[in-house]
Order: C-alpha cells, then structure tokens, then sequence
C-alpha cells in the first residue's frame, strides 16, 4: 500500500516537473522573441543613427566648401549652394522619417466581435470562415457599406435577384453577399439583417465593423471572411449594373485557363472608360474631370495595365484574394490602386470589361477633399514600396 501511495506522489511529482518544463520552454520561447525585436530595433536605431552621421558629415564637407567659396569670387551665389543643401537635407530627413515610421508588412487589425456574424433566425452568433479555407461556395459578393440604409436595399434587390435566377437555372451557381457595414452610425446594419433573415444567413451575411476603416479596409476584411471560388466586391450604391457580372467572369475564365479557380490567379476589374462600343457612363462633369486627373496620375507612377482604377466593380480569384489582401497597407479609397501595383508586381493576370454605370446621388466621395486623399495616398504608394519602406508577404496569411 505505502508503495503504491510512493508510486502515486512520483507520478504526481513527475507531472508537475514536466509543467514546470514547459513553462520554462515556453518563457524562453518568449524571451528569445523579444530579443529578437530589441535586436531589430537597435538594427533600425543603428541605420537611421549611421544616415544621420553621414548627413551631418555631408552637411559639413558642404558648409567647408562654401566657407571656401565664399573667400573667391564666383558666378552661383551662396544663399543658392545653402537652399541646395538644404534641399538635400530635407530628402535624407524625409527618407529616414519614411523608414521609421512605416510598417514594412501591412497590418490587419480585427476587433473580436468582428469575426463573428449574427444568425438573425436563432439570434446566435457564429464565426467567420476564412479565405485561407477552401471555398465552399461558386461566388462571394462583398458590399462595403457606410451609411448605406437607403441605398442598399435597391443594389441588394438587383443583385440578390439576379443571383437567385442563375441559382435556379443552375444548382451549381451557389452564393453568399457579404455586407461589412463600415461603422455606420445609421441602420445599414438593421437592413442587411433583414435580408439575412430573408434570404438566409448561407446566402446573406452581415459584417458590422466596430471602428470605420474605411472602403478599403472594410472590402478587405469582407474579401478574408468569404466563402466562394470567385470573389466580387460591388459598390453599395449600385451605381454598376449587376448582371454585367456575367461579362467579367467570362474574362475571368479566359484569364484562368482551365486552370481551378481555387488556385489560379486572376483580377478582372469593371470600367466606366470606353473599352467597349456598348459602355455606358454617366458622370457629372466635375467628377469626369476630377477622376481624369487621377487617372493620369495613377499612370505616372503606380499602375498602367488598368485605364480605370476606382469603378467599384472588381472579380477575383480566391487564391488572388489570399496573396493580395493580406498585403494591402490602403485603406481608404486609394485601395484599389495598391491592389492593382500589387497584382501588377507579382504577375497575375488582369482584364479590364466596360460595364454600364450610372452615377447615383448620395456619394460619399467629398469632390475636393477625397480627391486630395486619394492623391496623397497614391504618393505613399509609390514613394514607399519604391523606397522599399514598405513590402509584400507573398506567403502571408490572415493573422
């Protein structure tokens, strides 16, 4: 008896140690990662404190050469060289700045609650799929939607409607809308819901967003959260008409070839320019001529395969929808210029299909002030991914 009490205590003993040693492992995992950031960081203190040096240094090899000049008479003023230096002050300053405070990879933040979405019929909330799974699904459509509640329910009554036919001719043509509800303060979330109830929580879910991200951070999160092969993101004004859907999945199919839209790469994007005798687009003429202005500017320096960038209306392929995502550092209406400079760096095929587009009152595009957004954001693209502050994780996953 006592030996078995013995035997027992060891047992016990034995299964504490090996706690304690995976305690151990587990605060040594953790104190070799924050080492590993102290290192990065001293890294990153040690080259912007190397740039600074060699600034100073330059600096002063240029004031000697000005104190120099300044004793002999020549044709270039001094406060001329002085503004030069200065200049060149600023870019290295700038470019250092840029470094420190950029984050190399794009960051996806998702508040708890977010990966949830709520099944109106039974009131429990169930979780979010994601991109990375399989798809289970032929196509996801995805629905930014901020402040949307009178507005969306006549895009979702085109679309939903159009979907149901195809469904019903045939049983293959399954779907899901996402609607990410962008931190409305209104009752955009209320309508989709009742939709949801409707139609299902298989075909119709809602996404609600605690904080404003923003268009591009709210197609995102919607893009990661999707069930389907292929994956459409449509503006919630319902300025496009819906069945031109069937246009950009031929081209997707061209694009693919044959290839499972699982893990083929393909981005097919819908255009409001004249690719096509039958396109048919109306616009106010400070809008045309605002985008206008954009458009060459996004030629200029991010992305030239695609003549119009910003038309609400874009299809992808899952495995598209994985790779580029997860990499987008935009998140305001920008976005779908980055999407495009990354589809364009890495090689996935691309098609452009004239759609019919109506311009619908209620844009939440400020002419001057978006505009002037959208400018700066196209800058940081292309300054940063040229400067190499920021990068792509072509491996990445969600986090």
């Amino acid at each position: 008896m006592e030996s078995g009490w013995i035997t027992k205590d060891f047992l016990t003993l034995d299964s504490k140690l090996q706690r304690e040693k995976e305690k151990v492992e587990t605060l040594e995992k953790e104190s070799q990662k924050l080492e590993d950031q102290r290192q990065k960081k001293d890294e990153e203190i040690s080259f912007i404190t190397q740039a600074w040096n060699e600034l100073a240094e330059e600096f002063a090899e240029l004031q000697n050469q000005l104190d120099h000049l300044s004793s002999t008479p020549r044709r270039t003023p001094k406060m001329l060289l002085l503004l030069g230096g200065a200049v060149i002050c600023l870019v290295f300053v700038g470019l250092i700045f840029i470094f420190a405070t950029s984050e190399k990879y794009a960051k996806i933040v998702r508040f708890k609650e977010e990966k949830f979405y709520l099944n109106p019929q039974t009131k429990e909330k169930q979780l979010f799929p994601s991109v990375e799974e399989k798809a289970t699904l032929l196509l996801s459509v995805i629905v930014p939607a901020y402040n949307e509640e009178k507005r969306l329910p006549v895009m979702l009554e085109e679309c939903l409607d159009y979907l149901e036919k195809k469904l019903k001719s045939n049983p293959k043509n399954t779907y899901e809308v996402l609607i990410v509800d962008d931190g409305s303060t209104d009752k955009t979330t209320e309508v989709g819901l009742g939709y949801s109830e409707k139609y299902g929580c298989d075909k119709v879910r809602v996404l609600t967003l605690i904080k404003n991200r923003g268009k591009g951070g709210a197609v995102r999160l919607g893009m990661l959260s999707a069930r389907g092969q292929q994956l459409l993101f449509a503006d919630a004004d319902g300025a496009t008409t819906f069945e031109d859907i069937s246009k950009l999945q031929k081209n997707l199919d061209d694009l693919v070839k044959g290839e499972s839209l699982e893990s083929a790469l393909g981005l097919v994007c819908g255009s409001r320019a004249h690719l096509e005798k039958e396109a048919i687009a109306s616009r106010s003429i400070a809008r045309t001529f605002l985008m206008k202005g954009f458009h060459l500017l996004v030629w200029l320096f991010a992305a030239r395969s695609i003549r119009d960038t910003q038309c609400g209306f874009k299809l992808l392929t899952r495995a598209t929808a994985r790779l580029c995502f997860p990499n987008l550092h935009i998140e305001r209406w920008a976005f779908d210029v980055e999407l495009i400079y990354i589809a364009e760096h890495v090689k996935i095929p691309t098609g452009e299909i004239s759609v019919r587009w109506t311009e619908i009152e209620g844009s939440k595009i400020v002419p001057v002030w978006s505009w002037l957004q959208m400018g700066r954001d196209l800058f940081l693209i292309w300054l940063r991914y040229s400067t190499g502050a920021w990068g792509l994780r072509l491996d990445s996953k969600e986090k």
